[in-house]
């Protein structure tokens, strides 16, 4: 059972570009929904992309776990000594359901809590973004680097909304507060290439709460390989999550927009 972050970055970089090419050969049937939501909607395209890109890492990584957007519940208990492979088939489903660009596929394998290797493929953007644990981030094999940006009122924040989250933390009073305070906020709508556009320097922050595990695992990685810092806010129960991402200069800042400290007494 292989470890090592280049063999499984190898696996996790063809599984991607397999669901990803099923994606847009099947494009026109992009309007077939598997489940209609109110702000969401599942393809028939998410299921069996991810159905692909599990084919290919059962065949090549045989005794190591899965765990899906499409299949949550079938990992199970995982031993902390089995890699886990962290699959979101079609990131930004809505944008891919309307004809947008912004979507990707993503996949990470972690051990225990330590990401070991991930990748983002965006096929329409001709973008494959990589990295592993110890080997740099990357997009289409040139290096990435966060931002030297270290002022709030100069980021770019990559955001997103959604309507059911902490109640402690409603979602369009932190996009305002990060609205005012930031030179813009931007919601592109999905969050695996938002993390990627921070690791590049396009970017200088991400947040978002109410999000999963398979949103940013493959994400996070990078942007920490990309010299940035990614930071688990909360847990908000059922799976979701809490998350922050940034060049780092500006995280505080950012964590403060988002929770600020009550003055004291």
């Amino acid at each position: 059972m292989t470890t090592a972050p280049a063999e499984l970055l190898a696996i996790a970089v063809d599984a991607a570009r397999a669901a990803g090419r099923h994606a847009c050969e099947q494009r026109h049937r992009r309007g077939e929904a598997h489940q209609r939501l109110a702000h969401d909607v599942k393809l028939a395209l998410d299921v069996e992309c991810q159905g692909i890109a599990e084919a290919i890492i059962r065949k090549r990584a045989p005794a190591q776990a899965i765990l899906g957007e499409e299949s949550p519940g079938e990992a199970g208990c995982v031993d902390s000594g089995t890699p886990l492979w962290i699959i979101d088939p079609i990131d930004g489903t809505v944008n891919f359901s309307h004809g947008l660009p912004f979507w990707c596929c993503s996949i990470a394998v972690r051990l225990g809590a330590r990401a070991l290797a991930g990748t983002v493929y965006a096929p329409d953007l001709n973008e494959l973004y990589t990295a592993t644990a110890d080997g740099p981030a990357l997009c289409n094999g040139a290096p990435l680097r966060v931002s030297s940006v270290a002022a709030v009122s100069e980021a770019l924040i990559m955001t997103g909304l959604d309507k059911h989250v902490d109640p402690r933390m409603p979602p369009f009073e932190i996009f305002r507060a990060i609205s005012v305070q930031a030179q813009k906020a931007r919601i592109e709508g999905s969050a695996a290439l938002d993390l990627c556009r921070v690791a590049s320097g396009q970017a200088d922050a991400f947040f978002e709460s109410g999000i999963y595990i398979w949103d940013i695992a493959a994400g996070a990685l990078i942007v920490e390989r990309a010299g940035g810092r990614a930071e688990l806010l909360g847990e908000l129960g059922r799976g979701r999550l809490s998350f922050l991402a940034s060049n780092g200069l500006i995280h505080e800042a950012i964590r403060n927009i988002i929770n600020p400290q009550p003055n004291p007494a």
